[in-house]
């Protein structure tokens, strides 16, 4: 069994497919997706698709709450209670409606975002407070930004937090681990010159890393150029393997074993 801890069934790529996209999930050996949401819509978005696509087609289909730093100004006081009342339609005891099981993707991104660095400080600030008084983990976002990230995050010691499509060098990986920090990897992995990244997976030590394919983005690269899906998280998983002198099976059983403690699921 595979997990893709981190997809955007939402985005338009997706528009009209996602059945298939389950579909070919499951035929290779996925049966839960984490769908992250990112801005307002792709919240909802998110939480929509788990209602109607949820137990389908043989995989398991959860949601997210969050804020890419794209989007950190639009973090409110009114979202916040927009998102409490998700939360509490997402913990009926009708399981079909069952689905939130993070705050993310928040973080810090100080390559491309256009927005100041202190807005999207205090949109993650908060995203962190509204997820310790939520009881959930935490995907972060994080580019260019390690130290103020890892500043961010000392004050939220409490929280289970993973550095999603990780990125950064192996020195801050050392200090993620040491935190108790997870680290998620995506196609990334499997392209030419990035050995230093695979020196991260190397390294990374088995209780510490999760799969991901940030689908429709990061096609590993057999199907680089195309657009990404939560079937191609096994090339994610093969690539893993190799790097660690794991079987496939083992490096799939280990991250999804991960992602069920990170997430809490069953």
């Amino acid at each position: 069994m595979l997990i893709d801890t981190h997809a955007h069934l939402m985005f338009e790529q997706f528009e009209g497919k996602v059945p298939e996209v389950l579909q070919r999930a499951k035929a290779a050996g996925v049966e839960r997706i984490i769908n992250v949401g990112c801005s307002v819509k792709a919240c909802k978005d998110g939480f929509a698709q788990v209602q109607e696509f949820n137990f389908k087609h043989g995989v398991e289909l959860y949601s997210t709450l969050g804020l890419h730093p794209y989007d950190a100004s639009e973090v409110s006081e009114d979202l916040l209670k927009q998102w409490e009342k998700m939360l509490l339609v997402s913990n009926d005891s009708n399981a079909s409606r069952r689905g939130i099981v993070a705050i993310g993707e928040i973080g810090l991104d100080y390559f491309k975002a256009p927005v100041p660095h202190d807005v999207q400080k205090a949109a993650f600030v908060r995203q962190l407070e509204f997820a310790r008084y939520a009881g959930l983990p935490v995907i972060v976002h994080n580019r260019e930004a390690d130290e103020d990230c890892f500043e961010i995050l000392e004050g939220f010691d409490d929280l289970k937090i993973v550095f999603h499509c990780y990125g950064s060098s192996l020195e801050f990986a050392r200090r993620l681990w040491k935190k108790g920090y997870y680290t998620s990897f995506t196609g990334i992995i499997t392209y030419p010159k990035t050995e230093e990244l695979q020196e991260v997976v190397k390294e990374c030590p088995l209780g510490r890393f999760m799969i991901e394919t940030d689908c429709p983005y990061l096609a590993p690269q057999k199907y680089r150029g195309s657009v990404n899906e939560p079937a191609y998280v096994s090339e994610v998983a093969e690539k893993v393997a190799e790097l660690k002198g794991l079987t496939i099976e083992d490096a799939g059983k280990i991250s999804s074993e991960n992602a069920k403690i990170f997430y809490g699921l069953e």
